[in-house]
C-alpha cells in the first residue's frame, strides 16, 4: 500500500504529462532516452559542475533533431533533492523518480535511509524501501535475501584469521566514502600484509577494516544478470547481460608476463570505469532465471511489495560440471550498463532492442493506461 503522502502526492498528478526524472549520473541518459521513445518527458538533476553531459550535450534539440534530455535542474549538491522546494518543483512536473545507485550513494553521505525515505515526496518508480538492502550493514540487506531465496553466495569469514583459502577482502574506502577498497589473500599472515599495504597507500584505515566484509573468492567469469519484474504483466524478464570494467584491474590484467612481478605491490582499484556487453550460453539461461524468480519472491517476502522494475544479480559463473552461479552482489535498483540493449535477450522478448530506460517507461506507459500507477510506484 502507497504511503499516504505520496499516495496524495500520485493523486494530484495529471497523468497524460508524467516526467521520469533521474540523478545525473550513472544511468540518467537510459532514463532520458527511454521516457522520449515510449512519449514520456523527462527530467535530469544534476549539481553544478557535473550538469553540462545533460544541458548541453545530450539536450534535446531540433533543426535536425537531436538529444534526449527535456530539461535538467540544477543544484549546488545532489543531496539538496531532499529541500521541500526541490520536492515541490519535482511535484509540479508529475515527475516518477527513477533511483540509480548515485542517487543512494549522494544522498546517503548526508541522510540516512530513514530521512531519504520520508524526504522524498515524489512517487519512486519502484520499492523506495529495498534501496537501503544494498548497503552491508542493514538487517535484511542484499545477503540477507540472498539466503531467504536459497541462492548460492560466496562464504563469508567472521576474521582475518579464519581465512583458509582464497578471498576478497571488501573495506570502506578510507578517503572516498562512496567507494570501496579490495585486496586478494589466501591466509591471515597474508591479510596482514596486504592490509598494511593499503593502510600506507591511504586507502583503507583501522575503521574501514573492522567492519570489511571476508568472502570466499569466485573463481570464473562475471556476469550480470540485468532482469526485469513487471507488475503490470506478472512475469520476469532478462533484458540483458554484461560484465564490468574496473581500474586498475583491467590495467593490471593487460600486463605482459615479463611485467607481473614488477607490478605485484601495486594495489588493485576496482573503480567502476565501464560496462561491456557479454552473454550466456543458452544451457544457462533457465539457471538465470530461477534465480531471478526465487530472489523476487524473497524480496515480496522480506519488504513487500517486493521488487518493482529493475535489478540485477551480479554474479561469478564457477567451474563444473555442472557450471553454476554465485551471486557476489545485488543491485536492487537501475543498473549501471545501457549496453545491456545490445545483448540479444530484449529483442528475443519484445522483437527490437529495449533498454533497461525504456523498459522502465514502457511499465510507466501499460500502467498509465489501464489506470494502475499506484501498483508500480512507492
Amino acid at each position: 500500500m502507497l504511503d499516504a503522502a505520496v499516495a496524495a502526492t500520485l493523486a494530484a498528478y495529471d497523468a497524460s504529462a508524467l516526467t521520469l526524472c533521474s540523478v545525473g549520473s550513472h544511468s540518467a541518459l537510459d532514463v532520458a532516452f527511454g521516457a522520449r521513445a515510449q512519449g514520456l518527458r523527462n527530467l535530469v538533476v544534476t549539481a553544478t559542475g557535473r550538469e553540462r553531459t545533460y544541458a548541453r550535450y545530450f539536450a534535446r534539440r531540433t533543426d535536425p533533431a537531436r538529444g534526449c534530455v527535456d530539461a535538467t535542474l540544477e543544484l549546488a549538491a545532489f543531496a539538496d533533492l531532499l529541500d521541500p522546494d526541490v520536492q515541490r518543483t519535482l511535484c509540479a512536473a508529475n515527475a516518477l523518480f527513477v533511483a540509480n545507485r548515485s542517487f543512494e550513494v549522494y544522498l546517503h553521505e548526508r541522510f540516512s535511509y530513514d530521512e531519504i525515505e520520508r524526504g522524498m515526496l515524489v512517487p519512486f518508480f519502484g520499492n523506495r524501501r529495498l534501496l537501503r538492502a544494498e548497503e552491508r550493514d542493514e538487517a535484511e540487506n542484499q545477503y540477507a535475501l540472498l539466503a531467504r531465496a536459497g541462492i548460492r553466495h560466496p562464504r563469508t569469514f567472521a576474521s582475518p584469521d579464519e581465512i583458509d583459502t582464497l578471498v576478497m577482502v571488501k573495506a570502506q574506502h578510507a578517503r572516498v566514502s562512496f567507494e570501496r577498497a579490495f585486496f586478494l589473500c589466501s591466509s591471515p599472515d597474508e591479510y596482514r600484509t596486504q592490509a598494511e599495504r593499503l593502510r600506507i597507500a591511504g586507502m583503507v584505515d583501522d575503521a574501514g577494516l573492522a567492519g570489511a566484509r571476508i568472502e570466499e573468492y569466485a573463481l570464473g567469469p562475471s556476469v550480470n544478470l540485468n532482469f526485469f519484474w513487471s507488475p503490470m504483466l506478472g512475469e520476469l524478464e532478462l533484458l540483458g547481460t554484461d560484465t564490468r570494467r574496473q581500474t586498475n584491474l583491467d590495467g593490471l590484467r593487460s600486463l605482459p608476463p615479463a611485467q607481473l612481478e614488477s607490478a605485484a605491490g601495486i594495489p588493485v582499484r576496482m573503480e567502476e570505469a565501464g560496462h561491456i556487453a557479454t552473454t550466456l550460453t543458452e544451457s544457462m539461461l533457465e539457471n538465470a532465471f530461477d534465480l531471478g524468480e526465487r530472489f523476487v519472491r524473497a524480496a515480496a517476502e522480506a519488504n513487500p511489495p517486493g521488487v518493482i522494475g529493475p535489478f540485477a544479480l551480479q554474479c561469478i559463473i564457477v567451474a563444473g560440471p555442472p557450471k553454476a552461479f554465485v551471486v557476489y552482489d545485488v543491485s536492487l535498483r537501475i543498473p549501471g550498463s545501457p549496453g545491456t540493449r545490445y545483448t540479444p535477450y530484449s529483442a528475443y522478448r519484445w522483437g527490437r532492442d529495449v533498454s533497461v530506460g525504456e523498459r522502465i517507461a514502457m511499465e510507466v506507459v501499460m500502467a498509465r493506461d489501464s489506470g494502475r500507477l499506484a501498483e508500480i510506484v512507492t
